[in-house]
Order: C-alpha cells, then sequence, then structure tokens
C-alpha cells in the first residue's frame, strides 16, 4: 500500500465516522422529538451557545458559570431523565432502523381499522386509535392499560363498546399491534377547533401536535369519521378518503408517500370546497 492509498483509506474512515455519528444523533433527535427531553436539549444547545460566546468574548465569570452548570447538569440529566433514556433504550432495541413494513402487513392493518371503524361509524361508536409512525409514544402507552395484541377488528370494537372499562382514552397501536387501550392524550387548546367537536377530537388534534402519529376518531354524535396527522384536522371523510389516507401512510412505500400524501390533500381539499 503506497502513502496515498494509506491517506485515503484514512480520509474514508474519518468521513464514515462522521457520517456515522451524524446518523445517530439524528434518530437520537427524532426519538426525543415532541418530549419534555427534547425541550431540555434544546435548553442545553442554548448553554453551549452562551459558553462559547462567553469564552470569544472574554467573559470569564459567565463562561465559568456556564462550565459548573453543564458539568453537573449531566448528572442531573441523567438521573432526572432515567425513564426517557430508558424507554429510548429500549426503543433502539426495537429499533425500526434495521426493519421495514412489507405491503402485506401493511394491507391486513388497514383492512382491520376499516373494518372496525366502519362498523363503529354506522352505529356511532365513540373511539379513538392512534397509529405510532416514526416519533415513539411510550409516554403515552404508559398511561394505558396493556393489551399487546394483534390487530383486529373484533378486538377494536369490543374496546370502545360504551360502558366497558376500556371505552374511555385511546387504543395505541404500535408495529402492527394493539400496544395498550385507555390511554390519555394530550389534549389540543388550538383555537381553530371548532367547538362543536369534544375532547377526542381535541385528543387527536394534541396527540398530532407533538408527535406524528396518525390518529382515527369516530364521532358518538354523528358516526362521523376524523382522521388527524401533523396537526391537520381532516372531518368527516367518505369510505373512500378514509381508506386511500391509511393506505398512503401505511401501505405505500416510503419514498411515494409525500408526493402521494400532497395529490391526497389537493383531492380532499377541491371536494370539500363543492
Amino acid at each position: 500500500m503506497n502513502f496515498s492509498t494509506f491517506i485515503s483509506s484514512i480520509n474514508f474512515v474519518r468521513l464514515l465516522d462522521i457520517i456515522l455519528v451524524w446518523y445517530i444523533f439524528y434518530q437520537l433527535m427524532r426519538l426525543m422529538q415532541g418530549t419534555k427531553a427534547f425541550t431540555l436539549i434544546r435548553g442545553v444547545a442554548v448553554l453551549i451557545i452562551v459558553k462559547l460566546v462567553a469564552m470569544y468574548v472574554g467573559l470569564t465569570v459567565i463562561s465559568w458559570l456556564t462550565d459548573q452548570i453543564i458539568n453537573w447538569g449531566a448528572i442531573m440529566l441523567v438521573i432526572v431523565f432515567q425513564p426517557e433514556i430508558r424507554r429510548g433504550l429500549e426503543h433502539l432495541g426495537r429499533s425500526q432502523f434495521f426493519k421495514m413494513q412489507g405491503n402485506q402487513e401493511g394491507m391486513r392493518l388497514v383492512e382491520q381499522l376499516d373494518e372496525a371503524v366502519q362498523y363503529m361509524s354506522k352505529r356511532k361508536i365513540g373511539a379513538l386509535i392512534t397509529i405510532e409512525m416514526d416519533t415513539g409514544l411510550e409516554e403515552y402507552i404508559e398511561t394505558g392499560i396493556s393489551i399487546d395484541a394483534v390487530v383486529s377488528s373484533a378486538l377494536l370494537i369490543n374496546t370502545f363498546i360504551p360502558n366497558t372499562p376500556l371505552h374511555d382514552g385511546a387504543v395505541i397501536i404500535k408495529d402492527d399491534r394493539v400496544a395498550v387501550a385507555a390511554a390519555y392524550l394530550p389534549l389540543s387548546d388550538n383555537p381553530t377547533i371548532p367547538k362543536a367537536l369534544g375532547t377526542r377530537h381535541r385528543a387527536g388534534v394534541g396527540i398530532s401536535e407533538v408527535t406524528d402519529a396518525l390518529t382515527i376518531i369516530v364521532s358518538e354524535e354523528t358516526g362521523g369519521i376524523t382522521i388527524t396527522r401533523n396537526s391537520e384536522l381532516m372531518q368527516d371523510l367518505t369510505h373512500e378518503d378514509f381508506l386511500k389516507y391509511l393506505e398512503v401512510h401505511l401501505v405505500s412505500d416510503e419514498q411515494k408517500t409525500s408526493w402521494a400524501d400532497r395529490l391526497f390533500f389537493a383531492s380532499w381539499f377541491k371536494r370539500k370546497e363543492h
């Protein structure tokens, strides 16, 4: 191996090292997005910026204070956020980085959801179903009652039958399984939400504001079907639109989803205008 080849191999290893660190950091940020830990990390970033500016300008006391906060704060973070760190490591263990949901599994999930939702819609049985996408929902899963069962229309219907122990709250679906029932979701205080909509709809919008979860709501007053995702509230979907939206997000290839999503929104809003 000559000298130039040796230098090139070193540069390649360094480049690979940088790419791997960036990728790990990016995935950790995605895992924590929408959680309290993510807000705290932004605060730590501000402290680091203050530290760098203080060093550059020569503010010795400010630099010393930020050093103490950062040094002791790291220990406090481990203690205070021990549950979040544990959940993050567990999520990495079940990581979605190394698995892909096949179209067959996605299609089965859509079929079971559609069967359950259409049944409940016709009978005006209220329902709140949240499906985990990329952002972890462990914080909300821990508030519910563990089910850990394969998704089936019968299970979803029985869960939301009125006056049963689990009918209040949300069902959360994770990795094609019903993780929990009767879970608590954050309520949105967005003033643009129609006042006629109740707690289920506000919870559906609330979870869509802090995560990328896809949430299905069935109104017990009208039987109308609503989907929320990324702070979008799509009310009174037709059966065709409902199926199309689920297929786009739960069955379509990831690279096609963004374009298909835009087409869906364009066609749906156009029909609503008429």
